[in-house]
């Protein structure tokens, strides 16, 4: 049996207590890994530095070693993370539909675990614990594949959540981390039917169209942001400059962060130079269209199809003057990998022709992107923002994370 086979083998041995477990029980695991968080914060700082020596040392950039660290106030923000989840409802054995048929027969929906869930993610340590507590709390198992770059972060993390579990009254193997780093295991994984349900990568676009072209147990697609914001000619263009800074610069290292600005013709003049002032003080590298270019000069270099179909992760923006809002939104749907896309307007009619024809998971007016986020939209922690449309779509919180069953209650009826 390979390394992944057992691994599944555990997952499986450990589905059953998962799924029958008590909300209460669940929130004492979950109130025990937040403390046990919380008293290993010197281990976790020590692991997670070998991992920043090591992206520094193989070249990673200032933005994505960001995504990698790990210090006391970001553990303590992960601990209060899982603190919130207990306060969440448990959406295990929610009865969501259902009915009395004319034969007698009572039929019953009811939300239950999706049973073993694998999820393969890059650089974010924090990922390990979300995606663990949430999973728990929505009574499934769960085998966490993380990046490399974060190898030693995540063992650390994933060893204090079992060891947590395990004294509440929970089988440990409902949390299981991948020791491993090569793609081998991470293919292994992809292909392991019969002991994983769902696959769920969150990271890069190429990490997620990897998994899509190579799993064959299911997948939900999540992560990929190549968000934009559109200001429209009737925009305040003093919101403008602030929602499109804070969509770029506030942490453009994630997914709802925008890598495109787009420009209405008739205040390009005045709007342009005012958002490349403030871009100035974060160093943000500009790339654009002839027109940008004529208007913003030397500091701009010229867009190709590369920029403006890429996920920068970085203080890197693509900026297009575009002729009217339709121009827009086309330029939206050939570039956008639907995760978030925003307009700022004083038109109502603008507003809603854009949040009508904008295929997106989450469409903003007049608000930046940084807001698709499962904490922000209520839903506590997040596995991640799914940008496709079966199963689930947008931040994936805890109803995300089950399926249905039918319940169905008779007296001797047959057919």
């Amino acid at each position: 049996m390979s390394y992944t086979e057992e691994l599944g083998k555990r997952a499986k041995a450990a589905e059953a207590a998962a799924a029958s477990a008590s909300t209460s029980l669940k929130n004492n695991a979950l109130a025990a890994i937040s403390k046990a968080l919380l008293a290993n914060k010197e281990l976790i700082i020590a692991e997670n530095a070998k991992d920043i020596a090591n992206a520094k040392a193989n070249g990673m950039t200032e933005a994505k070693q960001d995504r990698l660290k790990l210090d006391e106030k970001r553990i303590e923000g992960i601990a209060k993370g899982v603190d919130e989840l207990i306060a969440l409802a448990d959406p295990i054995g929610e009865i969501i539909g259902g009915g009395n048929r004319p034969n007698g027969l009572q039929i019953i929906k009811t939300r239950v675990p999706l049973g073993v869930i694998g999820i393969i993610f890059e650089s974010r340590p924090n990922v390990t614990v979300d995606a663990a507590a949430l999973c728990l709390k929505a009574g499934n198992v769960v085998i966490l594949k993380g990046g490399k770059e974060a190898i030693n972060s995540n063992i650390c993390l994933g060893n204090i959540m079992r060891k947590a579990i395990e004294e509440a009254g929970l089988p440990a193997d409902m949390i299981q981390v991948i020791e491993k780093t090569d793609r081998e295991t991470t293919t292994e994984l992809m292909r392991l039917n019969g002991y994983v349900d769902v696959i769920i990568p969150r990271g890069s676009a190429n990490l997620i169209q990897a998994v899509v072209k190579n799993a064959t147990v299911p997948v939900i697609e999540t992560g990929a942001g190549n968000c934009h914001v559109y200001v429209d000619a009737s925009a305040d263009l003093d919101m403008a400059v602030e929602i499109t800074d804070n969509a770029k610069t506030q942490r453009p290292s994630v997914c709802n962060a925008i890598e495109s600005l787009l420009v209405h013709k008739d205040i390009a003049d005045k709007f342009l130079p005012m958002i490349a002032e403030r871009f100035k003080a974060h160093n943000v590298k500009l790339y654009g269209c002839d027109k940008t270019i004529a208007i913003l000069g030397d500091s701009v270099e010229k867009a190709t199809e590369t920029e403006y179909a890429t996920e920068f992760n970085d203080f890197i923006i693509a900026i297009k003057v575009v002729d009217d809002i339709d121009e827009a939104i086309a330029h939206i749907r050939k570039y956008s990998t639907r995760h978030s896309e925003c307009i700022v307007t004083s038109s109502l009619e603008s507003a809603q022709k854009f949040q009508k024809q904008v295929d997106a998971a989450a469409v903003y007016v007049n608000a930046s992107t940084r807001f698709t986020d499962g904490g922000e939209f209520g839903f506590g922690a997040e596995i991640g923002i799914s940008t496709q449309k079966l199963h689930a779509r947008g931040p994936m919180g805890l109803t995300e994370l089950t399926t249905v069953k039918y319940l169905i209650n008779g007296n001797g009826q047959i057919r």
